[in-house]
């Protein structure tokens, strides 16, 4: 019987868990989507050279972050958010490896914190993967 008791407790947490963050990468999502039209510079600085329209592509990102993370909040578009923020992530990625390249140079940070933002995408490609399961 404690076994049951623990067993079912176990999965409650982990219900309440998922569906917590949600919440969290909705937020998350909304807020950095709206900071693209609010600070694009910062976005635009870790661009790399190499891609054209640094403004416009960070705008339409900014939009997409905004779309996918209320998309988060609807159980019937959850899937398509998930996937699509999976999608957004690999596509930001350049970004991310240009940065790292940099050794933070690009934003004023440590090298440390630019590299580390590498297997961070790693991490939020996973939680948008598990959000399109619930």
């Amino acid at each position: 019987m404690y076994r049951l008791i623990v067993g079912v407790l176990y999965l409650m947490i982990i219900k309440y868990l998922k569906r917590s963050s949600i919440i969290v990468m909705t937020v998350f999502y909304v807020r950095i989507g709206i900071d693209h039209f609010a600070s694009p510079e910062w976005y635009i600085r870790i661009m790399p050279p190499y891609i054209p329209y640094h403004l416009e592509l960070v705008y339409i990102s900014g939009v997409f972050e905004v779309l996918f993370g209320v998309m988060l909040l609807v159980r019937k578009l959850r899937k398509y958010a998930g996937f699509g923020l999976i999608l957004l992530l690999l596509a930001v990625f350049p970004a991310n490896i240009y940065l790292a390249s940099t050794n933070g140079e690009a934003l004023g940070i440590t090298a440390f914190i630019a590299w580390l933002r590498l297997p961070f995408q790693a991490l939020l490609i996973a939680i948008a993967y598990m959000h399109s399961k619930i």
